[in-house]
């Protein structure tokens, strides 16, 4: 990462310009936090009402985040044009496909129609965004040094439109969910090895950068979400995808909660990693009917909300300071 690239130029006041697309990845984890709490409702019989406050906060992050981006685009379009071209932060504009995927899920039980007009937005700008950066980097030249865990965030986005979308009545949704299931699974897969090459005989990442070792969890965790909508049930395959997941969680953990951390809206990129970890484990656990995998799955669910709840606050703390823009 260049640190004088436009993207992370800062003239040190407050500025709506310092409005990082990645803060999308907050809605990202709050759904999913919503959705856990959801599936926990029917399968473990938790308040009803959890998981649909946190559903509709959800919603409300994502549309103050919405408006101050667009204000970012409309008063400074060449530092979003910078951020979708750097070959780093350019991939999470994939949040707000993934953001728009799983609030429609949120608000499914309540509109099927609005819920079914969102996902549709949400599968054209995963799938446009997906073909852009893959494209792009079939240009050659990269960089290998720029492999890193954000370059998964587009091709786990794929995956969330089966995640999201198995149940759509609309006629051409079931082919699109296997298109975009064979687009993520397989992307996922080539990329994973092509970002943990570069971890292992390249320099660690940075500070600022370490949350997103969490993505590294996502491929598997979504990957078994989308692949148990798609086939309809759990099998092995599925729990071979569960049990990596949950391997690659075990790794990474230590690495990404040090006591020396320093709080940034970065963090937010640990957050729906987690939660698809969570509510494959709640599946996998009513799946399986066994004590211990309930209570991995509650463990989980309630270091997920702890967690969230500490970005949340501190988040809403620098912005109210001004540091989120700054």
């Amino acid at each position: 990462m260049n640190p004088s690239s436009p993207v992370f130029q800062s003239s040190g006041k407050a500025s709506v310009r310092n409005l990082p697309v990645n803060l999308f990845a907050a809605v990202m984890g709050l759904s999913g936090l919503a959705l856990a709490w959801r599936l926990a409702h029917s399968s473990l019989g938790a308040p009803a009402l959890v998981g649909e406050a946190i559903g509709a906060f959800a919603l409300g992050v994502f549309v103050l985040i919405s408006l101050g981006y667009l204000t970012k685009l409309a008063r400074y379009p060449e530092a979003v044009r910078a951020e979708f071209h750097h070959p780093i932060a350019g991939n999470f504009f994939g949040t707000i496909a993934i953001s728009v995927l799983l609030l429609s899920a949120v608000v499914a039980p309540y509109s099927a129609p609005a819920a079914s007009a969102i996902w549709t937005v949400g599968v054209l700008a995963t799938l446009a965004l997906s073909f852009v950066v893959v494209s792009r980097l079939l240009k050659g030249q990269v960089d290998p040094s720029h492999a890193m865990p954000a370059w998964i965030v587009p091709c786990v986005a794929t995956l969330d439109i089966p995640v999201t979308g198995a149940q759509m009545p609309m006629a051409w949704a079931s082919e699109i969910n296997l298109l975009a299931s064979a687009i993520g699974a397989v992307m996922a897969l080539v990329l994973f090895t092509m970002i943990v090459g570069r971890l292992v005989h390249r320099d660690p990442l940075v500070p600022a950068m370490t949350p997103s070792l969490m993505i590294l969890v996502a491929p598997f965790a979504v990957g078994f979400l989308a692949y148990t909508n798609m086939v309809g049930g759990v099998d092995d395959f599925a729990a071979l995808l569960f049990y990596f997941g949950l391997f690659t969680f075990a790794v990474v953990a230590p690495k990404v909660f040090r006591p020396d951390a320093r709080f940034s809206a970065g963090w937010w990129a640990i957050g729906f990693p987690l939660a698809a970890l969570v509510i494959a484990a709640l599946k996998y656990a009513a799946f399986r009917g066994s004590g211990p995998l309930w209570g991995i799955a509650a463990v989980l669910l309630g270091m997920l909300t702890v967690i969230l709840a500490m970005l949340t606050v501190r988040t809403m703390q620098i912005a109210l300071n001004g540091k989120l823009f700054a």
